[in-house]
């Protein structure tokens, strides 16, 4: 029997030695590429679910993105834990912490972008300082909410009863700050204090202690000497709370 040589063993060793382990490394890779994609799909399913619901109950439909690498960049991970740094809102652009509790735990942040589409209000026209609002003083609009100032008027409710506290310009959105409401209560004016209930109305006569919008609370005295606290009606009059 003849012994094979070394250069019959070396090209033995080339034909099938190492075409098996290139294998085995190639199917490792692919398996630890698999695994890295599942976990990162699984972080930004794990965001999603979280942003949506911290942002429960916002105005308007809410649209969630990851901006940047996102999650591809995330050491793999069975069960990613999301949350928002103390005092972050889920609006606009924010950062979105991801920890994993594993035998050596890891913290990252991802960067994402919410969007809210809802309504809000403008001036139609030219709005000169101190004049109540009317009909066709504004105007309604669409749009991402988060990249207009967070004090944007988005309800039409408080548009009622209120006068603008400087000029806005046409097209300009309506800021809550940029509004007051019109005095129905004058320090010192005689108003009827109402108290109302089940089958019952009672009023009398007193003196504002202050000056009210329609909506604040105001106090009053009454002929005989009763401090009360209620809030100013659109009619000028305090109505007790029941």
């Amino acid at each position: 029997m003849t012994l094979p040589t070394l250069a019959e063993l070396r090209d033995h060793a080339l034909r099938t030695v190492l075409p098996a382990a290139a294998l085995a490394l190639s199917c490792c890779c692919a398996a630890s590429a698999a695994g890295a994609a599942e976990g990162a799909a699984s972080a930004d399913a794990v965001i999603e679910k979280y942003l949506q619901a911290q942002s429960a109950g916002l105005p308007g439909k809410v649209t969630i993105s990851l901006e940047g690498r996102g999650t591809s960049a995330l050491p793999a991970c069975d069960a990613p834990e999301a949350f928002l740094p103390p005092g972050a809102k889920p609006w606009g652009r924010v950062s979105v912490g991801v920890r994993c509790q594993t035998e050596r735990p890891w913290t990252r942040f991802v960067q994402a972008h919410v969007s809210v589409e809802g309504s809000y209000f403008v001036a139609a026209r030219a709005i000169d300082a101190g004049r109540p609002l009317g009909a066709g003083d504004v105007a309604e609009r669409t749009g991402d909410l988060t990249r207009l100032p967070r004090s944007i008027v988005t309800s039409a409710a408080e548009l009622a009863g209120v006068v603008t506290a400087n000029r806005v310009a046409p097209g300009a959105p309506l800021r809550k700050e940029l509004l007051r409401g019109v005095t129905v209560i004058q320090q010192g004016q005689a108003v009827k204090v109402v108290a109302q209930g089940q089958g019952f109305v009672i009023s009398t006569e007193a003196k504002a202690m202050t000056g009210a919008a329609a909506g604040a609370v105001v106090q009053a005295r009454t002929l005989d000497g009763r401090l009360v606290s209620g809030v100013a009606d659109e009619e000028g009059q305090i109505r007790l709370a029941q």
